[in-house]
């Protein structure tokens, strides 16, 4: 698409946490003008997501750098060969800290098969565990795998109190139903505005407002119409636009809606919040 036919970025009335993005994967400059230009279009909160060994630490750092800033602990199943001991006892020091929020990334990922499927379940299993040990939600990531993604779930879904999120929803819409009956949030991102996203849309159409998050999986996936540039937590607006469009409601309903699940899912408990939830769109 030229550069001419791109519009701005909307600003709606209702603000908006952006639940899953990489902003490690920024350098410093880009990291302050993502800042600002999340601000100016009412991104509020930004949640970073932990995937690897490596970024353990810089998303911590991260968090402590803006007030706007969450993130989350945990192993990608690409990295899940990386995973020992060791790396739990880090996740579960990094998580008491007030702005992890969640374990994850986790899951598994059978298309691109970075790690052997066996470790994969097992260091899937092992951090569900963490989870339910801390009591956080999660964080899940699956691709090609939803047989034994739901498996692996109704074993030990039931001991996760906080449930989480299926993030970057991309899976059958059996699989979609059987997460939204366990209580699983499913995350919706600029998939939903790619003309090959047919399934994507038809899961969103079957997700009650009440079980959907906003989220960009920045820097990758950029919504149309900004695709071909690296995705960021402002290009929200346009998914939300999608998703509203998709639901076949106001725009503003959705964004309430989406709001108060993100607090709900990430935020419960956190008593910092309770000014903001005071003032939140009802």
């Amino acid at each position: 698409m030229s550069k001419t036919k791109r519009r701005d970025i909307p600003h709606f009335k209702t603000p908006i946490i952006e639940t899953h993005c990489h902003l490690d994967y920024l350098e410093q400059t880009e990291l302050v003008i993502t800042l600002e230009k999340s601000r100016q279009v009412g991104i509020e909160r930004i949640i970073t997501i932990a995937v690897s060994a490596d970024n353990l630490d810089s998303v911590m750092k991260l968090t402590r750098s803006s007030p706007d800033i969450w993130g989350t602990q945990g192993i990608h199943p690409h990295e899940a060969e990386s995973y020992t001991p060791e790396i739990d006892a880090i996740i579960r020091k990094n998580a008491a800290h007030a702005k992890i929020l969640a374990v994850g990334e986790i899951g598994l990922d059978y298309y691109y098969d970075h790690a052997d499927r066996a470790v994969q379940r097992r260091v899937f299993e092992q951090q569900l565990q963490t989870a339910i040990e801390l009591d956080l939600p999660v964080v899940i990531h699956t691709r090609e795998a939803d047989d034994d993604t739901r498996d692996i779930l109704k074993n030990c879904g039931a001991s996760l109190a906080r449930k989480g999120v299926i993030h970057s929803f991309t899976s059958s819409l059996a699989l979609a139903e059987f997460c939204l009956a366990e209580g699983f949030m499913l995350g919706f991102n600029g998939i939903t505005t790619f003309n090959s996203a047919d399934n994507v849309r038809r899961v969103v159409a079957a997700t009650p407002m009440a079980q959907l998050l906003l989220e960009t999986d920045a820097p990758y996936l950029t919504p149309v119409p900004y695709r071909g540039r690296p995705n960021a937590p402002y290009y929200l607006p346009f998914i939300a636009e999608t998703l509203a469009a998709i639901k076949e409601v106001d725009i503003e309903d959705l964004l309430q809606q989406a709001y108060r699940n993100s607090l709900e899912v990430f935020f419960s408990g956190i008593e910092e919040i309770q000014a903001t939830t005071a003032a939140a769109p009802s």
